[in-house]
């Protein structure tokens, strides 16, 4: 279908607008380096279910995704809305 590409074309648009946004929300609120930060970010599972299109986690809005991000580094797990 369609759609999936129109999906994938999305994803690659605005995934590297979600990091930066992410990472700079994560650097702010946890009051640590950009680097640090990315580190951060890269290591979570967040990110990894973030990575996949198909997940729709990049769906979320960036707050969302820091919640869930802090939801994750306090206790270890993650749990995705329904989009």
């Amino acid at each position: 279908g369609g759609e999936v590409i129109m999906g994938q074309e999305q994803f690659n648009a605005i995934m590297p607008v979600i990091s930066a946004e992410l990472i700079e929300m994560i650097s702010e609120k946890q009051n640590i380096s950009e680097g640090e930060a990315i580190k951060v970010l890269y290591d979570s599972k967040i990110y990894a279910a973030l990575e996949q299109e198909d997940t729709k986690v990049w769906q979320y809005s960036t707050p969302m995704l820091y919640s869930l991000l802090e939801r994750e580094q306090n206790n270890g797990e993650i749990q995705f809305p329904d989009v």
